[in-house]
């Protein structure tokens, strides 16, 4: 069989700048248009404050100030200043960086010498200034290659190091900074290095109790079971408390990195918490009655850490130093000391521990029976065939890349029409459709036996494999995809209400979106618009010549596969349910999906009215749920 040639001429050599520009992901994850806290424009962030961090840690420098407009961050620390005569080399030259110095830098999160110059090579414009000693060297970049080579100048400023970028909007599409996500990044910056000021756009973050304080911004005093424990050691320090709700909520850090994806260091802290429970107690109780509920923060400091990719979200080492113990007997022997001592000494919180594992023991007997007889109907109802339309990373039973597995998502939407156009219009080898039957239940109040119970909620819960553990989630990304009027409003309410009462660790994890489509088309013959506001469809007439066609889509089952492809594509917008720190998920539902009070009748009447004056000027609904959204995010 003829095949392409393979000569000398395939084989290219790549310098640092074309390699990360061609292949980014394996730099900084996934790139993303900003509407996820793990896309690639974060970590381009990240990477440029972990400098500063690293500064402050070593003692220099007590503030960073960091400001956005426009699209371009500027990060301003006080340290000691890039040496002035390597200020060009430490951005541009790959494996050149003062953090391989481990005298330096011991506990540094960034140990490669890649981060900053992967912020260089995929930056529209990149500006670096060191400030030392009443001197001052700049240089700037674009798309890694230097256009501005200042010589030294002298300065009165104090030392430390300015940073600008912007990030390239080729290989960032669409991207817009989100504040919810970089505030999140910016508060965990204080709780983990006490004594630092970090100001962004003239906001103050700041932290004396660490992840104490960490915690008391997450939670609710009245959501709480007890008065949040709080222990801190040499390189390690644990907050934990149990609340009310569903599932397991953790926030755990390395050298001051928050790794979203845990590794080590969690696995370590899960099991020894449950060893050291049981022992207290002298009982050998069920690991998720010990865990259910629990709300926790762990930060460890660890020598040259090795983490499990680039962007540094999960921890591989298996020791805290090169000739240091296990990460697993660290925290087991932190745990097992300071963890009983304090059961012993405050009695009142060991009861009310002991009660909380108790109930999550009933609860699970509760719904034992129901589970397996409900696992059993999944399975009957031939799920993948009927109500799930799966993509060919799951069909296709080898090993699991996380890569790909990264962008992977499940539509969820209503009805035979919308489901059809999108499983002929989505990309098989990642997207899968589920197709809902009807309006969900309201499931506010319920208790989780609902769920296996309820035949739509229990399989929509297979099909997401969330029924044990939200760890196992098969999608990235779970989106609702409903129609733009009142009755796809409400089915989206319904949505929101499910996963908020039952899974809400999904949705702090941002994995959940609503799907945006258009609201019109206007075309002539030459050209088509797809607008999704009232003033983007005006601004598409007056682009068109004469009297264009309007088309005004009401659900999407009007839009046809070839039209959906483009917006289920690379060019997807998505709109993140985000949940505040200290959101009351309880206090939202109850006003949202509640039994029906004078305030909320108020409410719905006040919205109807501003709905029918928007109507009148021919401009998009406002609904209840689309203000639920908003109240959660």
């Amino acid at each position: 069989m003829e095949g392409t040639q393979y000569t000398e001429d395939n084989i290219r050599s790549l310098d640092w700048r074309e390699h990360i520009r061609l292949r980014p992901g394996m730099y900084i994850g996934k790139l993303g248009d900003g509407s996820s806290p793990d896309d690639g424009i974060y970590v381009l962030m990240k990477e440029i404050i972990d400098n500063s961090i690293d500064e402050h840690v070593m003692g220099y420098g007590r503030e960073i100030k960091i400001t956005l407009k426009d699209g371009i961050m500027s990060v301003r620390d006080f340290g000691r200043g890039i040496p002035l005569g390597k200020v060009v080399d430490c951005v541009s030259q790959i494996n050149t960086g003062g953090k391989y110095d481990s005298k330096a830098f011991k506990k540094s999160v960034g140990l490669n010498g890649v981060g900053t110059k992967a912020v260089n090579a995929l930056s529209d414009y990149f500006l670096v200034q060191s400030f030392r000693d009443g001197q001052t060297k700049k240089a700037v970049f674009h798309y890694g290659e230097i256009t501005e080579d200042d010589k030294l100048q002298t300065t009165e400023e104090q030392n430390g190091t300015l940073t600008v970028f912007k990030p390239d909007a080729d290989i960032f599409k669409h991207y817009r900074f989100r504040n919810e996500f970089i505030e999140q990044q910016l508060w965990n910056y204080a709780y983990l290095n006490s004594g630092l000021k970090v100001n962004f756009n003239g906001s103050v973050y700041q932290s004396k109790n660490g992840l104490l304080d960490l915690l008391s911004r997450k939670t609710e005093q009245e959501e709480i079971r007890y008065p949040i424990v709080h222990l801190k050691g040499n390189d390690i320090e644990i907050a934990f408390t149990h609340g009310s709700q569903y599932g397991e909520q953790y926030h755990s850090f390395v050298n001051g990195q928050n790794t979203t994806q845990g590794g080590t260091h969690l696995l370590a802290f899960r099991e020894a918490f449950v060893k050291t429970i049981r022992d207290f107690y002298k009982k050998d109780y069920d690991a998720k009655d010990i865990r259910a509920s629990i709300v926790a923060a762990v930060s460890v400091r660890v020598e040259e850490p090795v983490f499990e990719s680039q962007t540094k979200t999960k921890l591989g080492s298996l020791n805290i130093a090169p000739d240091g113990p296990t990460v697993r007997n660290f925290i087991g022997e932190f745990l097992s000391k300071e963890l009983d001592n304090f059961l012993h000494k405050n009695p009142e919180i060991s009861q009310e521990l002991l009660k909380r594992i108790l109930q999550s023991e009933r609860e699970r007997k509760d719904i034992a029976g129901i589970q397996k007889l409900a696992n059993q109907r999944a399975k009957k109802a031939n799920l993948h065939n009927k109500k799930l339309r799966d993509c060919r990373y799951h069909l296709n039973e080898t090993k699991v890349d996380e890569d790909i597995r990264s962008g992977t998502t499940i539509f969820i939407t209503e009805g035979d029409s919308a489901s059809g156009s999108i499983t002929k219009a989505r990309n098989v080898g990642t997207q899968a459709v589920f197709s809902l039957r009807g309006k969900p239940l309201n499931c506010f109040g319920m208790t989780k036996k609902i769920v296996y119970e309820n035949e739509e909620l229990n399989l929509l819960q297979h099909a997401l494999n969330i029924e044990d553990s939200i760890d196992d989630l098969r999608y990235n990304q779970v989106v609702i995809a409903t129609d733009a009027d009142v009755d796809g409003m409400h089915i989206r309410l319904l949505l929101l209400t499910f996963f908020l009462q039952f899974f809400p660790d999904l949705v702090r994890g941002g994995h959940l979106f609503i799907l945006e489509t258009p609201l019109f088309r206007v075309r002539d013959k030459s050209q088509t618009f797809y607008c999704y506001s009232e003033e983007e469809k005006q601004q598409a007439t007056r682009k068109l010549r004469g009297k264009p066609e309007i088309t005004r889509f009401k659900g999407l089952g009007e839009i046809s596969p070839n039209e959906f492809a483009t917006f289920i594509d690379e060019n997807i917008k998505l709109e993140p349910v985000i949940l505040n720190d200290g959101t009351n998920i309880e206090q939202i539902l109850e006003y949202y999906m509640g039994k029906n009070s004078p305030d909320r009748q108020e409410f719905i009447i006040d919205n109807l009215r501003v709905e029918k004056d928007i109507s009148e000027n021919a401009s998009e609904e406002l609904t209840v749920s689309e203000e639920l959204a908003e109240a959660a995010s």
